[in-house]
This record gives C-alpha cells, sequence and structure tokens, in this order.
C-alpha cells in the first residue's frame, strides 16, 4: 500500500462543522474511558473465540456498556453471539460495527480485539456528545458483529435487518504500520476485494484398486482435474482477479477407489458483478472434470462477501477529523482495492459504510493472519495507535448526525453508487462456519 494524499480538488472533500468544543469533547470523553477500553481489548485479546462462538467477548463488552448505563440487547438479529446497543432518539442513525472472533490456532492475528475497541469507543464517544445536546435529534448503535473470519456473519446481520434504517456505518481495521506506507497513520478509502466462498464435492463408486478398479468411479481424480483446469484458468484472468482453494476430502486408502472427494476454494473480484461472471468460468472446469470421470458433482456457496464500496463523504469526513485530532491519514478517493475481502462490504451495500485501515507497530513480516501479528495486536502500543481512531470516527458520525448538508452528500453518494453495482445474494439460508473473509 502506498502513502496517499488528498484530491487536488478540495471539492472532493466533506469537512467536519463540529465546533472545537464539540470536537474536544469527544477526544476527551475517550480518553476517560481509555483503561477500560484498553481492558475490554485484553479480554477478547485473551480469550479467542471462533465464528458463532463468542460467548466471553459477547457478555464481556455487553457487561461493560450495561455498566455505562447503556441499554443492550444481547443475542441480537437471531444470532446467538451478536448484540445491539443504542443510545439517542429520532433523526438519523449512525452505526459502529464491533468485530471479536479469532482465527483457529492464531486467536487474533487479525486484531478483531482493536476492532472491537475502536467500536465501542466511538460509540461511547458519540452517545456522551448527544447526552451532553440533548436538542440534537440522532441516534448511535454499537452493533456486535460475529463471524467475519468464520461465516459472513455481517451478511447474517444485513439479511436480518440489522442496517436497514441506518444513515452511515463506519469501523476501522488494524493492520502492520509498514503496509501504511512511510509517516502515514492509517487511510480512510479502502476498498476491497468481492468474495464467493463455496465447496465442490464429487461422488464417484468405491472399488478395489488392485483387484477390480473397473468398477470404481474416482472421485479423487475429480478432484485432481478440477483443480489442475482452475490452474489453467488462472493464465486468462485478470490481474486483479484471485482463485485459490484446497483439497478437503481426498480418500481414506491407497487400495480403496474413492468415491467422495472435495475442495474449498474462494473466487476474488474487485467487484460483485466481476466475481459472478468468475465463477461461472470456474464451474465450467468443475463440470468438465465430472464429466470426464463419470462422477457426479455438487455445487455450494458457502457465503459471500461484497466488496466494500467506501462512502466518499464519510472517508473525507473521517480523514478530515484525523487530522484536526493530530493524525496523519491518506485519503485517495481513486485508490485501487487491497486484495482482502471482508462482510464489511455487505454492510456497504446496505447503506452509506467505510472501513478505514489504522497501522499499528509489527515486526517485519507480521502480517495479518499471521502468529506474529496475534502477539502485536495485544501490545499497549497498537492500543493507543488505535485511540485516535475511535475519537475520528466518533466526530465524523457527530458530523452525519448533526449536520444535513453532511448527511444529505453523504446519501447522495451512496444512491450514485448503486448505480454501478450489482445486488447482494440472498444471506438468510447461508450455512454456518463458511470461510474466511480477510484469508
Amino acid at each position: 500500500m502506498q502513502p496517499t494524499k488528498r484530491p487536488r480538488s478540495e471539492d472532493a472533500w466533506t469537512v467536519g462543522s463540529e465546533s472545537p468544543e464539540t470536537l474536544k469533547a469527544i477526544a476527551d470523553s475517550v480518553d476517560r474511558h481509555d483503561e477500560q477500553l484498553w481492558k475490554i481489548g485484553q479480554l477478547i485479546h485473551s480469550n479467542p473465540e471462533l465464528g458463532y462462538a463468542e460467548f466471553k467477548a459477547h457478555d464481556n463488552i455487553t457487561a461493560l456498556l450495561e455498566s455505562l448505563g447503556y441499554a443492550v440487547t444481547r443475542h441480537a438479529y437471531g444470532l446467538e453471539t451478536s448484540f445491539m446497543a443504542e443510545f439517542g432518539s429520532g433523526g438519523r442513525v449512525v452505526a459502529f460495527n464491533a468485530e471479536y472472533d479469532a482465527l483457529p490456532e492464531m486467536g487474533h492475528a487479525c486484531g478483531h480485539n482493536l476492532i472491537a475497541m475502536m467500536s465501542i469507543g466511538a460509540f461511547v464517544a458519540l452517545a456522551e456528545a448527544l447526552k451532553a445536546r440533548p436538542g440534537v435529534p440522532g441516534r448511535v448503535r454499537l452493533v456486535g458483529t460475529p463471524a467475519e473470519e468464520g461465516g459472513g456473519g455481517k451478511a447474517r446481520l444485513v439479511a436480518a435487518g440489522a442496517y436497514a434504517d441506518v444513515d452511515a456505518c463506519l469501523m476501522a481495521h488494524p493492520g502492520p504500520a509498514s503496509s501504511c506506507g512511510p509517516g502515514w497513520d492509517g487511510h480512510s478509502y479502502m476498498p476491497t476485494l468481492a468474495n464467493h466462498k463455496f465447496t465442490v464435492h464429487y461422488t464417484g463408486k468405491p472399488a478395489h484398486a488392485a483387484v477390480s478398479p473397473w468398477q470404481g468411479v474416482n472421485a479423487l481424480d475429480a478432484v485432481v482435474l478440477a483443480y489442475t483446469g482452475i490452474s489453467a484458468l488462472r493464465q486468462q484472468i485478470r490481474p486483479e482477479q484471485r482463485i485459490h482453494g484446497v483439497i478437503t476430502k481426498g480418500g481414506t486408502r491407497p487400495n480403496v477407489i474413492t468415491a467422495d472427494a472435495a475442495l474449498d476454494y474462494y473466487i476474488r473480484s474487485p467487484t460483485l458483478e466481476g466475481a459472478d461472471e468468475l465463477l461461472g468460468r470456474a464451474k465450467k472446469c468443475f463440470e468438465g472434470a465430472a464429466v470426464q470421470t463419470g462422477c457426479t458433482v455438487d455445487f455450494e456457496i458457502r457465503n459471500t462477501c461484497a466488496d466494500v464500496r467506501p462512502n466518499k463523504p464519510i472517508c473525507t469526513l473521517y480523514a478530515d477529523a484525523m487530522t484536526k485530532i493530530g493524525s496523519k491519514v491518506g485519503c485517495d478517493l481513486n485508490a485501487s482495492p487491497v486484495s482482502g475481502s471482508t462482510d464489511q462490504g455487505n454492510v456497504s451495500y446496505e447503506c452509506p459504510a467505510f472501513h478505514a485501515i489504522v497501522g499499528i507497530p509489527a515486526a517485519p513480516g507480521s502480517f495479518n493472519h499471521t502468529p506474529g501479528f496475534t502477539a502485536f495486536a495485544a501490545a499497549r502500543e497498537a492500543h493507543d495507535k488505535c485511540i485516535p481512531v475511535a475519537k475520528g470516527m466518533a466526530i465524523a458520525g457527530w458530523n452525519i448526525l448533526a449536520d444535513d448538508a453532511i448527511a444529505a452528500r453523504v446519501k447522495e453518494d451512496f444512491e450514485e453508487d448503486k448505480k454501478s453495482r450489482g445486488s447482494l445474494p440472498n444471506a438468510v439460508d447461508m450455512p454456518h462456519g463458511a470461510g474466511c473473509c480477510h484469508e
């Protein structure tokens, strides 16, 4: 990721209209709660839980919010480890997403403990700003979003209506500081790739591999042909697209013709429409392998992460807020998508949203989803780098709630973006436990 600058035309920027007193009050609020935010981040990090099983994180976060006097809906939106807290009345709704699931074996190698902490801090600070100004209508919401790493939890929340009335949804993600470029604390405009995650299952016929192999139909052969076919297809895909997979089931014994074999694959593209087109091409490889071997093939989409489509006014509001509190955040509104994917993309199809990145200290090679990053995500230095982000998100949220002209620009950008994107698949019937969005 290269360092970015503001566009030449300042007309492209939406800057905050908050008073100096409001800016200071929000920043002071986050600072007052710093120790509580540190403790909740450490609790999440030291108790890593996989997607849809984040019971300790759910209970610890909701207990903290209740201790601060906020009404909390536990087990919200039909998900056992989701929650929702809200403060305010009338007006517009600004939501912050809190992620808290971990990775198998590596724990919080993607820093979701920091994501939760930043969103909790932003929620509390914006709620306190509303408390101090009872004449300002508006609501601030904190949504507990399980299973980003294990099954597209936000897709289920979208389907359950969690964002149906939301005017802006904000969250930020940590990464190694080296990825932000020299001198930059983070970036606000961060599009990502759409990602289809699916399973391909072949069924053949068992037989003794030495005595009567002609009686068998080899599902492992189908898997190998499919894998080879996809590898050949890669030469003809666009450079920004990705296809990657593993063989998850390949047989049990060499002397038995394998009758049951499977693969898991991810397909990524800068847009959901592009991912759909590439998925259609990949399916022909899988179907061809079935024809060649005589197997039957079953194809199951496990979940889909849409591309994050950052709302430009929200991105520039956040970058402006970060500048005002002394943090250097890039905002290149023409930036290419990063190579990862996240279910925050699904939220960005439902309401105006963004997904910023903040750089934290990490040793060379300690990128997200590596054991090295797990340790750095627990460091006090990482927490301290993320505290300004909570302030910046809360300041941006205040402007969306309090300034009609700013809110109108946010909505206008979202409506304009609808004209250039596809539609999301229905997530209601997706199975739990599907692939990781950031892998």
